[in-house]
């Protein structure tokens, strides 16, 4: 068992609009992403079943089926292997839930996060 506290955890500057705080237990993480606005994260996937919990702001989640609006207070389930790719509308705040645990941060493959690059199309121009 153990315990831990947001406030002792660094923030990792994954580009200049994100920072992400992490916890990796034996089976699962959880990570807090703060997200300025215009801030983009890749078209990405991962064997992850994922839950984002929105603290703050709104994000729009883009998926090869649609797009979503996702606002504070609400709760977003992604199943593994859903590509995505996410805009953030607002300042934003989100905790995200992941099973098992992301093994491919562990590693320092999030390129995806780490880039700069603009807002991805939404599904009718792929």
């Amino acid at each position: 068992m153990g315990i831990h506290r947001w406030d002792a955890i660094e923030r990792e500057q994954l580009n200049p609009l994100v920072e992400r705080q992490a916890i990796h237990s034996g089976r699962m993480t959880m990570a807090r992403l703060f997200m300025k606005t215009g801030a983009v994260v890749q078209r990405h996937h991962h064997e992850n079943e994922q839950c984002t919990v929105l603290e703050a702001g709104r994000l729009r989640f883009i998926f090869d089926h649609g797009e979503q609006i996702l606002s504070a207070g609400e709760v977003m389930e992604i199943p593994p292997h859903e590509p995505h790719a996410v805009v953030a509308l607002e300042d934003s705040v989100a905790l995200d839930l992941f099973a098992p645990r992301r093994e491919d941060w562990l590693r320092g493959d999030d390129a995806y996060l780490r880039t700069t690059a603009g807002v991805p199309p939404g599904p009718a121009a792929r």
